[in-house]
């Protein structure tokens, strides 16, 4: 399709979930219209939060989207997980005006994903040039498209974008029956470690999964309590509204899985999960009492389990995290691009992301060499 012309709508609200999601596919549940939308609804994202909803888009010739882009105009960097406080910093040290900048993103969701949502594959370029035509028509400081899949980071790379490169801990299912099937592929030490450490965090404690038609708002009530704890001490305050769970259970129940501890019948702990196509992602922990290993348990080995039954390909844990080197989670890379208008400001930051690329790869390499499966296994 030659001379696309793009559009900029309100919120992916104001959109028709159809067209919405024949563009996101059903592979990922960040970038489809439910979550997205969840999001505006329960006023996560919006007014007064510093992520204001612009979705891009570009209308095929049968008069429906053919492409979108989750585009947000944000007043901050925080929720991102990508960090760039100090290129806003020495922006405005400069002079400039780092903020508004335009972000491509799953909101608070470090989970790589398509960022470009093309039903005609063709438009990935037109997408591109439509948002560094906005950053340049209001003066605007960058645009950013943050844990973009691997297979859409040679458009942007092609596009003349900045590509920036981190490690993400993901541990891969090879065809395992079962839970002790996936240990046998460990080392004798750390297989033993793991049932020690799996024995310990449950002891006295039911583990509950709860999905679909079993999520009911006391569910809601009881992890939204876990979640403004780890939100208080993680972020200050909590991203989330309590309403967008509200959202979650009604419209995304079926891809939701949340995984609880109850001692005596009382829930101390749970960890929420969404479940893509061949994926289980990890998105949301929290405590009201601190049980050792608990936190391993219900985040990752759980998980696993969850993965191993339901024949799943990956679990993808979230941001950060050594420590789920040892819990069979292997560093993966993750990509972002970055459209930097101003030159000498792009050539500084192109410096720094070549030398940070260099000590990622080389970080991960080592990370790689002490995983703990057994060696030539």
């Amino acid at each position: 399709m030659t001379d696309a012309v793009a559009r900029i709508a309100a919120g992916v609200a104001d959109l028709p979930r159809d067209q919405w999601d024949a563009c996101a596919g059903s592979g990922n549940p960040f970038v489809s219209w439910d979550f997205l939308t969840a999001l505006e609804r329960s006023g996560s994202v919006g007014e007064g939060t510093g992520w204001q909803p612009l979705p891009l888009l570009i209308d095929g010739p049968d008069g429906r989207i053919a492409a979108a882009a989750p585009l947000y105009a944000k007043s901050h960097s925080q929720g991102e997980y990508v960090f760039d406080h100090g290129w806003a910093d020495a922006w405005e040290r400069a002079g400039g005006r780092y903020y508004p900048k335009m972000q491509i993103a799953a909101p608070f969701s470090p989970v790589p994903g398509p960022r470009l949502l093309l039903r005609d594959p063709s438009l990935g370029p037109a997408l591109i040039a439509a948002i560094e035509t906005l950053v340049d028509r209001n003066r605007l400081s960058s645009a950013h498209a943050t844990f973009i899949d691997a297979d859409q980071v040679a458009l942007f790379e092609a596009a003349g974008w900045l590509i920036r490169e981190d490690s993400q801990f993901h541990w891969t299912n090879r065809g395992y029956a079962s839970f002790d099937d996936f240990l046998n592929d460990l080392s004798s030490a750390k297989r033993k470690n793991i049932r020690k450490e799996r024995a310990r965090a449950v002891e006295g404690l039911e583990i509950v999964h709860l999905t679909g038609s079993d999520l009911t708002e006391a569910h809601w009530d009881i992890f939204w309590r876990f979640y403004q704890d780890t939100g208080a001490r993680k972020w200050g305050q909590p991203y989330l509204t309590r309403h967008f769970f509200s959202l979650l259970g009604e419209t995304m129940a079926d891809r939701t899985w949340l995984i609880l501890a109850l001692r005596d019948g009382q829930a101390i702990a749970g960890a929420l999960n969404l479940m893509g196509a061949d994926t289980l992602y990890g998105r949301y922990w929290g405590c009201i009492e601190e049980v050792p290993n608990l936190h391993f348990e219900l985040c990752y080995y759980q998980a696993i389990d969850v993965a191993i039954a339901r024949g799943l390909r990956r679990v993808e844990a979230g941001a950060q995290g050594g420590h789920k080197l040892a819990r069979g989670y292997a560093p993966e890379p993750t990509w972002s691009a970055h459209h930097i208008p101003n030159a000498s400001f792009r050539r500084a930051i192109a410096d720094f992301l070549a030398a940070e690329r260099a000590g990622v790869q080389q970080d991960r390499e080592w990370l790689i060499e002490r995983t703990p499966f057994r060696k030539g296994g």
